[in-house]
């Protein structure tokens, strides 16, 4: 009896040390994931980063006096910088993107490029032709004076990072529905219909305005081109690329923000945000009127107390204040 008792509690002892050892491991399988998991991120960022290094881009340091105002928002002047004609560079994309990491939602702001602004220093001209006269700095400060917008840093993209952008999150392209036939002035020939349009041709896609809306065809379509190459950067077969993807964009971009700061956003958004990135224009429908200038041509001459009322108001709202107006 005595044997049996012993030989039950040595068996009984030699389980639970097996259990034991079993929890023992746990903390370490974890420790090792989290390990690989970093790795993984690291190693595939800096294939990006490698992949604009390939391509010669080199990146700049810009003269740019935004400052944080600590209110939970982040917003970022995003410019999508044209090829350099006769030593002169304009921005053929201007948009404010905001971040707001309390309500975690994105917002998006496209600027007419053709708009006529008060240009600090300088004669009032279209607002696409502020960057080659003083950069992003006297473009904050443009923005300041005619929207009253602050915007606490910039980031400017050349066409190479959205055609490598596209290409690394699928080869075959991204899916888009090509509005109608297209090919004036875009080194392209693009049909009608639902298709995967690879980098180049959807930039081309993006930057098409030669048909009767011109520019605001255009913007609807950069806007459209964001929202498709977002979803399916995000869809379960591309997640595993993000990092990667980041580190493509990355290498591409000359931005005001650390590293620390893009990836903080980055996680922010991926993790919590919502993914469904709200959208203006401006000008807005019946507020602004062509006009024709001695020195800058045709712009646009916009109503701005209607339209800077709209901007703060899309800016400054949040999901609970658009609740509360239903």
């Amino acid at each position: 009896m005595d044997k049996e008792y012993s030989r039950s509690g040595r068996a009984g002892h030699t389980v639970k040390k097996r259990r034991i050892r079993k929890r023992g491991l746990i903390p370490l399988v974890i420790l090792l994931l989290l390990a690989g998991s970093v790795l993984y991120i690291y190693f595939s960022y800096q294939a990006g980063i490698d992949i604009a290094k390939e391509n010669g881009v080199e990146q700049q340091t810009h003269e740019f006096n935004g400052a944080d105002n600590n209110d939970g928002k982040k917003n970022i002047l995003l410019l999508g910088a044209d090829r350099e004609v006769d030593g002169a560079q304009r921005t053929d994309v201007i948009m404010i993107a905001q971040y707001d990491y309390m309500q975690k939602d994105m917002k998006l702001v496209s600027l007419m490029r053709d708009i006529y602004v008060d240009i600090p220093g300088y004669q009032s001209y279209k607002i696409n032709s502020v960057y080659s006269l003083g950069g992003v700095e006297l473009l904050r400060q443009t923005i300041q004076q005619n929207f009253g917008i602050e915007v606490e840093e910039y980031a400017v993209v050349d066409y190479d990072a959205f055609e490598s952008i596209v290409n690394v999150i699928d080869k075959d392209g991204i899916p888009i529905d090509v509005e109608k036939d297209m090919s004036a002035k875009i080194d392209t020939e693009l049909k009608k219909g639902k298709q995967r349009l690879g980098g180049e041709d959807l930039l081309a896609y993006a930057r098409f305005r030669h048909d009767a809306e011109g520019d605001f065809g255009r913007v609807r379509r950069q806007q459209q081109v964001i929202e498709a190459v977002k979803n399916e950067a995000l869809t379960v077969g591309n997640i595993f690329k993000l990092p990667k993807i980041a580190g493509t964009g990355m290498g591409h971009v000359n931005t005001s923000m650390s590293d620390g700061e893009m990836y903080r956003m980055l996680a922010s958004f991926l993790v919590r945000g919502d993914k469904d990135i709200e959208t203006l224009s401006i000008p807005m429908e019946d507020t602004y009127q062509f006009m024709d200038t001695p020195h800058a041509g045709n712009v646009i001459d916009l109503d701005f107390e209607t339209n800077n009322q709209k901007l703060h108001d899309f800016l400054e709202s949040t999901e609970e204040d658009a609740g509360e107006g239903q």
